[in-house]
């Protein structure tokens, strides 16, 4: 694993998320840089998208209106041409504000940003390659901490403990803010590791940020169940004046405070 290498992508991913949302004047800049250390990881350095579907590890973003990030990191990575960023959220664009399958199929697995849908995705996923014979083959999901409130997340996490899917990997982006404010002061979550071991999972807790915890908690050795981690983050990760401000859920940089954000992110 190349750490430089991902912490450098991320930074270039951080970079598009800002400067394509200014120029879109939209989208969720505060959730796109908090998941990007996640995404980056995730493709650099843990998954097999080698083969091809269904024979690969297999990405589904849950809290879709973190797309943004998804494509910038995309983009940082070589998966997307960085010039296709200047179509988000316009007209007939490939780049929707929620992830569409259609548009980018070797990208997207689902069409997600009815949040409490991708988990129970991911569990079907993860049971498909049990029974076909391919339980080495992982799916994986990316949940928003204010998305555990809707049920279909915990109907979904008894479903993966019954059926013991030790190939499903949950991943939650814990930046404790969503759209209205503190996870905890509109639908507390706390205690969330021991609600997740109640439901039979396999709890790790590791910083979002830091590829080699977030590496080391993906591949620590298997205790024979699905496995959630709590990666704790932070929204509007890298930006002085972003970090942990709950307005900055919807709110997009103006010309000053890109100027201010891009020399915050140089190398």
């Amino acid at each position: 694993m190349d750490v430089q290498a991902i912490k450098k992508t991320a930074r270039q991913a951080r970079r598009y998320v800002l400067q394509m949302n200014h120029r879109a004047g939209k989208g969720h800049t505060g959730a796109d840089l908090s998941e990007i250390d996640i995404l980056c990881t995730l493709y650099m350095a843990v998954m097999d998208r080698a083969q091809a579907r269904p024979d690969c590890d297999r990405f589904i973003l849950s809290k879709g209106h973190g797309a943004g990030g998804f494509y910038c990191s995309a983009a940082a990575m070589g998966l997307l041409d960085p010039a296709v960023l200047t179509q988000y959220m316009g007209d007939d664009t490939l780049l929707a504000g929620h992830p569409v399958r259609q548009k980018l199929p070797e990208l997207v697995e689902i069409n997600s940003g009815g949040l409490g849908h991708g988990l129970p995705v991911a569990v079907g996923l993860a049971l498909g390659n049990k029974l076909a014979g391919r339980g080495h083959r992982r799916a994986f999901v990316l949940l928003g901490d204010g998305e555990l409130a809707e049920g279909s997340n915990w109907e979904a996490a008894m479903s993966a403990s019954k059926f013991q899917l030790d190939n499903l990997v949950a991943i939650v982006d814990r930046n404790r803010l969503q759209l209205a404010g503190k996870t905890e002061s509109i639908m507390p979550l706390e205690p969330l590791a021991d609600k997740w071991r109640a439901f039979g999972f396999e709890v790790l807790e590791c910083d979002g940020h830091d590829p080699v915890a977030l590496v080391e908690a993906v591949n620590a050795p298997s205790a024979g169940k699905p496995r959630v981690i709590l990666a704790s983050t932070e929204k509007g990760r890298g930006i002085s004046f972003m970090a942990n401000v709950p307005a900055w859920h919807h709110l997009v940089p103006d010309d000053k405070q890109l100027a201010q954000a891009l020399a915050e992110l140089e190398d």
